[in-house]
């Protein structure tokens, strides 16, 4: 059976190839909710604009890292054009709004320590903090929201009553 994206396969890709699509589709999606907003601002006033498409694009962005990036083998079900469910939308919205709160709080920082950085050093920490928000929410999408049973973590634990003390493991392994 082929990995991937095909109906009916349950396998999700691997973390790299998760990773991949996720610059993809999150990147694809940030593109076009920029876009939207310029052109909706127009018509709205910005704010609500903003608004408006963030939610929106929050959206389409669950549905998208649901069926290609962690294709985490849920299919449709009678929920019609949602592939996923209330619960997933709300736990990707709330990753979506760490990761504003990570970028926010970094340029507070930067502000707090100078009053008028260059556009060089207020884009490298932006984009810094982006990367890193960024990171996190793709292991808390990728670990959490869309983990399937199979792929969740094992737990670990200790193995206190050993079968054989440790002297005589020694001496039956020689």
């Amino acid at each position: 059976m082929k990995r991937g994206l095909q109906t009916g396969t349950s396998e999700a890709p691997g973390a790299f190839a998760s990773f991949i699509r996720f610059v993809i589709f999150g990147g694809g999606v940030g593109l076009a909710s920029s876009s939207a907003v310029a052109l909706l601002s127009g018509f709205l006033p910005f704010a609500l604009a903003n608004a408006l498409i963030t939610v929106v694009s929050t959206i389409l962005a669950t549905e998208l890292h649901a069926r290609f990036t962690f294709a985490s083998g849920r299919r449709r079900a009678k929920r019609g054009l949602l592939h996923c469910g209330l619960r997933h939308h709300l736990q990707s919205a709330g990753t979506a709004a760490a990761a504003f709160a990570v970028t926010t709080l970094a340029m507070l920082v930067l502000y707090a320590f100078e009053s008028a950085p260059s556009l060089v050093v207020e884009q490298t920490v932006y984009l810094s903090a982006s990367a890193l928000a960024g990171i996190g929410r793709f292991l808390a999408l990728r670990l959490y929201v869309f983990a399937t049973k199979g792929r969740r973590p094992a737990p670990v634990t200790l193995d206190l009553h050993r079968s054989q003390p440790v002297r005589e493991q020694l001496t039956t392994a020689s």
